[in-house]
């Protein structure tokens, strides 16, 4: 089943091999095996391509539950609880800031348990954090209240700040006026807080493009296309290291950064282990008030 899900999710059995580590041809016999036992056909193959038949298409729910079903029973049997598989989210600052440091920590206190970090922005890893596709995620603060059913640690404030090219002078507000912005896409969920600070000083500054790549911002600052507000993340310095940079005051403005998780997680002690290893790297580096759970 893991081998069809495979092929389902890429489009085809090549690819489905390349991910599996296993040959076309093994990928193969693994769904025609399926096929014969169910007793009727579960891809629909043209070309270099396989798409899931219908009758396949009313299997993969409870073919995913039965996979992850089966990925638990390592951690299960673990003595101490510190096994098993999370597979968790994060946002491109958290992959070059708090991750780093937490994985280190995690993995010496645990070396079964094993860790998938899946790349993506805060709304699409919510998203998959509540279809179930990942155990939890390291994003922005949503601009919403989460449900009950999940439960967040704030890991820590990362306060307001501009970003000019080496060498500039005056204000924020002086250098927003007279240079290109580089904009922190105000639709992403920790673009907002520097939206929010400019129509609260009703600044207008003449916008060169929108991202949701927060390095790729820093980068092109320092290359002088710039000025850009961004959030202080840990590890800005490797990026924003040939650039001027100012504080901004005003908490309001700061982004939020929260390990989003499932209310009941499926490995409790590993999951913990986690959030510690989240807290002492956040606490660390932590900028404005201090980590608390909520």
């Amino acid at each position: 089943m893991k081998s069809l899900l495979a092929v389902v999710d890429s489009g085809s059995i090549a690819e489905a091999a390349r991910t599996e580590h296993l040959t076309a041809a093994a990928i193969g016999q693994r769904v025609q095996v399926l096929e014969r036992e169910l007793g009727f056909a579960l891809l629909s193959r043209s070309g270099h391509t396989a798409q899931p038949t219908p009758a396949c298409e009313r299997l993969i729910a409870r073919a995913r539950r039965l996979v992850r079903e089966a990925a638990l029973l390592q951690g299960d049997a673990s003595a101490d609880g510190l096994g098993g598989s999370l597979r968790i989210g994060a946002v491109s600052t958290a992959l070059t800031g708090l991750l780093p440091g937490a994985l280190r920590h995690f993995t010496r206190a645990a070396p079964q348990a094993r860790v998938l970090i899946v790349p993506g922005t805060s709304r699409a890893l919510y998203r998959m954090l509540q279809a179930g596709e990942i155990d939890a995620a390291l994003i922005a603060a949503p601009p919403f209240d989460l449900p009950r059913t999940l439960h967040a640690m704030e890991l820590r404030h990362e306060p307001l700040m501009l970003l000019a090219p080496k060498g500039t002078r005056g204000s924020p507000a002086a250098l927003l006026r007279r240079m290109p912005y580089i904009r922190y896409d105000p639709s992403a969920w920790g673009g907002r807080h520097a939206a929010q600070w400019l129509a609260d000083r009703e600044l207008a500054p003449a916008v060169l493009c929108d991202l949701d790549a927060l390095e790729a911002i820093a980068l092109l600052v320092a290359d002088g296309m710039g000025v850009s507000l961004v959030p202080q993340w840990p590890g800005i310095e490797r990026f924003a290291g040939d650039c001027r940079a100012v504080a901004i005051a005003g908490a309001a403005y700061a982004r939020s950064m929260l390990l989003v998780r499932a209310l009941a997680p499926d490995f409790p002690q590993t999951m913990q282990l986690l959030e510690r290893s989240l807290q002492a790297g956040g606490d660390a580096g932590a900028a404005g008030a201090p980590t608390r759970a909520r």
